[in-house]
């Protein structure tokens, strides 16, 4: 029985890598990988899964509206799929985790998410909180913060270099707009109306 992943980090701990590293060892024995990532999300170039590393694949791109489950169906019918991967997973919607699940259960796909779990104000992504009610299996991915200790927060930074506390939960960045912290470096930058002391 196939099932789904949820692997989820900080900025900056290698998950697109990850999936990257995983296709090619599903392609190197002569298997087929289908390949999504978020459209909103074109900092590489349209439909590009693209590693810091300098490595990349061409993916499908989805939408907030794409049925997830019936685009793999339809690949699966051209050609047999063995395993899907998604990057950039917290921008998924609840319908489209259901979706990849239906994709397991039913396709007996396995289906590997790689993203965020949080953003810079702390709050679950609504794909990240779907992935990490629906997942059979989930697994963080470690970062370290500036000090040494594990990231698990993101920081997002304004045009002045300078920490932002409000703001769209979205915004497309990389290292110029995020930096990854632990929480107590995160909680220093008074990010969010949590209760920090």
């Amino acid at each position: 029985m196939a099932k789904l992943y949820f692997n989820y980090s900080a900025m900056n701990a290698g998950k697109s890598t990850i999936l990257l590293q995983a296709s090619h060892n599903y392609l190197e024995r002569g298997m087929r990988t289908l390949l999504m990532t978020a459209k909103i999300d074109n900092r590489y170039g349209d439909a590009v899964i693209s590693s810091r590393i300098g490595i990349q694949a061409d993916a499908i791109p989805f939408a907030s509206g794409d049925d997830l489950f019936t685009v793999t169906e339809t690949e699966q019918s051209a050609a047999a799929v063995d395993c899907l991967l998604v990057d950039e997973a917290q921008f998924l919607t609840r319908d489209q985790v259901w979706q990849l699940a239906k994709v397991a259960d039913h396709l007996n796909i396995p289906v590997m998410t790689f993203g965020l779990r949080t953003d810079f104000q702390g709050e679950l992504f609504p794909g990240s909180a779907a992935l990490l009610a629906l997942a059979d299996n989930i697994r963080e991915i470690k970062t370290i913060c500036w000090c040494g200790r594990k990231a698990t927060m993101v920081l997002r930074l304004g045009p002045d270099g300078k920490p932002l506390s409000e703001g769209e939960q979205i915004a497309i960045g990389g290292n110029d707009l995020y930096v990854s912290l632990c929480r107590q470096h995160w909680k220093s930058h008074k990010v969010g109306d949590h209760d920090q002391p």
